[in-house]
């Protein structure tokens, strides 16, 4: 049974960092593509960054050189660095997790889609005034 808890979301002002992160567990397979989304009230969930088991990245536009995607391998942790927030940021940020397929499927239509990943967390509020 796959579990994903966020944490590391709260309130900061505009220009002002969070680094999100989510414990994972039960996962089994070696091959994996671990991802955050967010959703802002009224709105879609969005992709916002995506990290493989090879290293490979994606990240939305809109985040390009303000967010970071990582993850600690020896506690499988993935983190999200995120600076200079905006208040455009602010959403409910979820973190995903399915298999290793999903980075190509990114790659190649350019849409980090919520159908490519099987496992959710319950979300971590981030608010930014």
């Amino acid at each position: 049974h796959v579990q994903l808890v966020e944490s590391g979301g709260g309130s900061v002002q505009a220009g002002g960092s969070l680094r999100l992160s989510c414990a994972v567990s039960g996962y089994t397979y070696s091959g994996y593509c671990t991802g955050w989304f967010r959703q802002a009230p009224g709105k879609e969930r969005e992709g916002v960054a995506a990290l493989d088991g090879d290293g490979d990245t994606s990240y939305a536009d809109f985040v390009t050189g303000r967010f970071a995607i990582s993850k600690d391998n020896s506690e499988n942790i993935p983190y999200l660095q995120m600076n200079s927030l905006q208040p455009d940021d602010t959403a409910m940020y979820y973190c995903a997790w399915g298999p290793s397929s999903a980075m190509p499927a990114i790659q190649a239509r350019g849409i980090m889609s919520p159908a490519y990943f099987a496992f959710w967390g319950q979300g971590t509020q981030v608010t930014v005034s």
